[in-house]
């Protein structure tokens, strides 16, 4: 059998870097690009005897993106302890969300060349960033926990992913959609956003899924479209063989071309998740929601729609400016002044 006569199946996990001023349990800065393990304190390192006060400012964020995803956002919910130890997490567990996440049950609608596709959004939730290791060939790793403690929402999409044109496409999207909100600036070559694709492959026609492998921490659509592809043909092959595909994790190389795996997949009874003890549930109020809601911003597709109605703007013209909210203000307000829609889009065409 060859390729064609295989189905690819992927699930994406976005973690997204809330824009705050301070980590989500402390108040160290979240200034990206300062001197290694210099904004550090005893709560954001675990540091015995420290206890955590959750931003209230992070679940608001989180909301305002639950929404623009059309997710239904949960009057309670409450945050758990994922416990695991890896060098860059020094407490040995992770605070973040795992049978009440504060937002459920979303979607975004994509565009691609088959026509347009509804891709369900399982659930959004809030925890902690890990620091990050600085890997030295020959020399060993460094550690700097200043990402530690920034606060993270995880958009977790259902399996509905079947090309890597579509998981593009919805990338595009939602980077668009959360940048409208204005909680992430969503710089991928920062970290700020970062992608973890869930994959596996089966036979056309088959409804069962085939075993899923994870690609972890791709921040660039180069990378997660090579690595996308390299998983997948390298799964393909396995099943050639007669071979069985080994669920696990896995780290893309993208100067290799090529992906390792890094350790056996853990399922959720790996982590033994629990509730976290130091802080209370959150708890959202029809006031606070509705407050929310009603300072919420026109999205992309929404004014792209109305320049295209109210201003009379070609189809091309209204899906250049709309691409940025920061373009978009920038061309209502001209043409407040210049009252010449048209020469006020040209303008900004020609400058981007």
């Amino acid at each position: 059998m060859s390729g064609k006569d295989y189905e690819m199946v992927a699930g994406l996990e976005t973690h997204v870097e809330l824009k705050t001023a301070t980590k989500i349990f402390c108040g160290c800065s979240t200034d990206f690009g300062a001197e290694p393990n210099t904004q550090c304190c005893p709560v954001c390192t675990g540091m015995p005897g420290s206890l955590p006060v959750l931003n209230r400012q992070v679940v608001h964020y989180a909301i305002k993106a639950g929404l623009a995803v059309n997710c239904r956002i949960a009057s309670y919910s409450k945050e758990d302890r994922k416990n695991y130890f890896y060098p860059d997490l020094p407490k040995a567990y992770q605070i973040s969300q795992y049978d009440l996440p504060l937002c459920e049950n979303g979607y975004l609608d994509i565009e691609t060349g088959e026509g347009r596709k509804r891709i369900g959004i399982t659930r959004i939730h809030i925890e902690e960033d890990a620091g990050k290791l600085i890997h030295q060939e020959g020399k060993g790793t460094l550690i700097d926990y200043n990402r530690c403690g920034v606060p993270l929402i995880e958009i977790v999409s259902e399996p509905d992913f079947r090309s890597v044109e579509e998981i593009k496409a919805y990338l595009r999207k939602l980077r668009a959609t959360i940048l409208y909100t204005g909680v992430s600036d969503c710089k991928m070559n920062e970290g700020s956003l970062r992608v973890d694709v869930n994959l596996s492959v089966r036979k056309k026609g088959e409804e069962t899924l085939g075993t899923r492998t994870e690609m972890k921490n791709l921040n660039s659509f180069k990378a997660i479209a090579h690595a996308i592809e390299g998983e997948r043909q390298r799964q393909i092959e396995l099943l050639e063989e007669g071979k069985a595909v080994t669920q696990e994790t896995r780290r893309w190389d993208d100067n290799k071309e090529h992906s390792y795996a890094m350790r056996s997949k853990e399922d959720a009874q790996d982590y033994r998740y629990f509730p976290e003890p130091d802080l209370v549930p959150i708890v959202i109020s029809d006031e606070w929601l509705e407050a929310v809601k009603e300072r919420q911003p026109e999205f992309r597709d929404e004014k792209k729609a109305r320049y295209i109605e109210e201003y009379k703007l070609p189809e091309y013209d209204a899906d250049i400016i709309t691409q940025y909210k920061k373009m978009a203000d920038i061309f209502e307000k001209a043409s407040e002044i210049c009252k010449n829609t048209k020469k006020v889009s040209n303008y900004l065409m020609g400058e981007t």
